[in-house]
């Protein structure tokens, strides 16, 4: 077995320069099977083999790439995104709580804050981060959007809006 392997590898080393060379078989003393690049000088029991081309591909084209990744016009502009609740949401039957979640690409910086508005009218103050918990809100659909406002408070860029649906009790007078 180690005998066919070496045969083997030998075979695929010189089949690299199979184009210049030719390879011979012959049959030593002991009995092994022996390859060569040269005709030994007993031609009775050598065999010539004829081995085929090596496959080659030739490389890809080289293409230059550039230093440094151009920013994108839309990758400079904020984007301010309500995470939570989802569009057309129904908040249960309850005492109208819930949270809204929302996250800005990129990041918040240099005094940046964000200022949530439900049906239009701002509900507190403006904020670092993009977490709030409304309470008590009424029965009915109500719109939701957040803005992204710079450090002087000026509106950089608003949230698409996202609608809720408040589901609360109500007492029926007789």
């Amino acid at each position: 077995m180690l005998h066919l392997l070496v045969a083997l590898v030998l075979c695929l080393t010189l089949a690299a320069n199979a184009d210049t060379k030719k390879i011979y078989k012959t049959i030593d003393e002991q009995g092994r099977e022996v390859y060569t690049d040269t005709p030994p000088s007993d031609a009775s029991d050598t065999e010539q083999l004829e081995l085929q081309p090596t496959n080659t591909v030739a490389p890809p084209p080289n293409i230059a790439r550039p230093d440094k990744p151009e920013k994108s016009q839309a990758a400079l502009i904020p984007t301010v995104t309500i995470v939570s609740p989802a569009d057309d949401s129904t908040i249960p039957m309850g005492p109208g709580n819930f949270a809204v979640s929302a996250t800005t690409s990129p990041a918040l910086t240099g005094g940046q804050k964000l200022l949530l508005k439900l049906d239009g009218v701002a509900q507190g103050a403006a904020q670092g981060f993009g977490n709030w918990s409304l309470t008590n809100i009424f029965r009915g659909q109500h719109s939701i959007t957040v803005t992204l406002l710079d450090k002087s408070g000026e509106a950089i860029t608003s949230s698409e809006p996202v609608i809720v649906y408040v589901h609360r009790p109500s007492v029926q007078f007789r």
